[in-house]
């Protein structure tokens, strides 16, 4: 389908009804048969959750491997059989570290083998679950029966004064679509909601977004990447308002008005958050929606319609925040969504603005974003392909490998152009070998840490890219 086709269809989809006679009109199928007590309205909706937590909780403590395959069915509160019972078609899959003080590398590699976690889960999952980088691999995702999971980090701990931008954008190869600054702790980007850093002492800190903050925002924005304000000190929060040239979304947030917490928005903050065409996810832990020992979907949809009275339906969706915190007593998996869907119908809302709530809006906010990108996602880059040597999680012994790529392209459209090789948000002089079409790169320092991530990246003369990138591992005892 062309991108300009696409954009008009999913403009379409966010405007209008599904579940009023349009549905069959649209090249996507919306409906989950699995779910038996669900109505109509969940069934037909497409389901956006914008906060999961699930792929911390898969990973052996040791090594950081996955070694629990969400296809399965496991005690988790979101694996795919009770995503697809639940009736999501979109999650957020959050990379989530508070961060190693001090300690950059670990930082890296923590996020990375959250990210890799999510690959492997796309490998061994391959009928039921896709990742998706972009709106348009949302669409197609969704219309080919799959779960689409969207890449996140939750702390950008491993965004440094030295490696910030370049990292960014390997991530941003990755596939991750939002970032949250923080995670409590404050960092390198800006302050946390904590107001201190992750040092054993805890020392306090002031101010907001840092001068590196502003310029990972402003890149975000050119890359067409969502600023996550979860987290942030409401210093920091106003200071991204201030910087940003693309709607902000606070993934699993609540109403400060209803339960006076740190991590939940101000009225001041979510009708900001709405001028700039935000979206709040309206989060489920029990300890930011209300003071009693346990929480219900009464609790949630009170947060939803505190809210859309304030800042008005379009501006509010739902971010569970699963595996990452306690559920409310009568939601305990994502097979339970249902019944939020049956509260908000039992106190009015309409189908249309039911749908908005459980997904449009995200979808609508993600749009955005996209269109504001001065760097099109969806641009096709240099006539060449660059094949590295190291597949997606690659396993390594060598703490200084070569690194390697082949490239697939004439001797003399090689000669033209001009390499880097990025290792870990640092960028290096690849050297070229135009006989045999390799690029290659000696570490000389040696790797620390376990995940590492490599890119090899061609520029022509005009200024595109091409670009390829690997996660891979290293373990000396292999």
């Amino acid at each position: 389908m062309p991108v300009s086709l696409f954009w008009l269809l999913i403009t379409l989809f966010l405007t209008f009804p599904t579940t009023l006679g349009t549905l069959d009109h649209f090249p996507i199928q919306l409906k989950h048969e699995s779910i038996e007590n669900a109505d109509r309205i969940h069934n037909e909706a497409i389901i956006v959750d914008s906060h999961i937590d699930t792929m911390m909780n898969v990973l052996h403590e040791n090594t950081w491997l996955p070694d629990i395959d969400i296809g399965e069915n496991t005690s988790l509160h979101a694996d795919i059989p009770k995503l697809e019972e639940g009736g999501i078609n979109v999650g957020f899959f959050a990379a989530f570290t508070e961060g190693y003080y001090d300690n950059n590398p670990r930082s890296i590699s923590r996020t990375l083998a959250l990210i890799h976690a999510l690959y492997w889960m796309e490998e061994n999952n391959q009928d039921h679950f896709q990742i998706a980088k972009t709106t348009f691999d949302i669409w197609n995702t969704v219309q080919a029966g799959k779960i689409a999971a969207v890449p996140t980090i939750e702390g950008a701990y491993s965004l440094e004064e030295h490696n910030a931008i370049e990292l960014l954008h390997q991530y941003h190869d990755l596939g991750i679509k939002a970032i949250g600054f923080n995670w409590n702790y404050s960092n390198a980007l800006g302050e946390g909601a904590n107001q201190i850093y992750g040092d054993p002492a805890r020392t306090p800190s002031n101010g907001g977004l840092t001068q590196l903050g502003a310029q990972v925002a402003k890149e975000m924005n050119k890359l067409g990447m969502v600023i996550d304000v979860s987290h942030m000190s409401e210093n920091t929060f106003w200071d991204v308002l201030e910087i940003t040239d693309a709607p902000i979304m606070a993934t699993h947030s609540g109403v400060k008005a209803l339960k006076n917490h740190q991590r939940n928005l101000t009225d001041e903050q979510l009708i900001a958050l709405a001028e700039n065409g935000g979206v709040v996810g309206i989060v489920f832990y029990p300890v930011f929606l209300t003071d009693n020992p346990s929480a219900y979907v009464t609790d949630i949809a009170d947060h939803i319609d505190y809210a859309v009275d304030l800042i008005g339906i379009d501006h509010v969706a739902i971010g569970s925040d699963f595996d990452g915190s306690d559920m409310p007593s009568d939601l305990q998996s994502a097979t339970e969504l249902y019944k939020l869907t049956d509260e908000l119908q039992n106190r009015g809302y309409s189908d249309e603005d039911i749908e908005k709530i459980l997904g449009k809006n995200t979808l609508r906010l993600l749009l955005e974003v996209e269109k504001a990108a001065t760097i099109n996602p969806y641009a096709k880059g240099l006539n060449i392909e660059i094949n590295p040597e190291y597949k997606m999680g690659e396993i390594i012994e060598e703490t200084t490998p070569t690194i390697k790529a082949t490239i697939d392209a004439p001797a003399d459209a090689i000669k033209t152009l001009d390499f880097r090789v990025i290792v870990d948000g640092i960028a290096y002089e690849a050297d070229v070998d135009e006989s045999s079409s390799t690029l290659s790169f000696k570490l000389t320092d040696s790797l620390v840490e376990q995940f590492h991530v490599v890119t090899f990246e061609a520029t022509d003369k005009d200024g595109k890219v091409e670009r390829t990138t690997r996660i891979f591992y290293l373990d000396e005892e292999a």
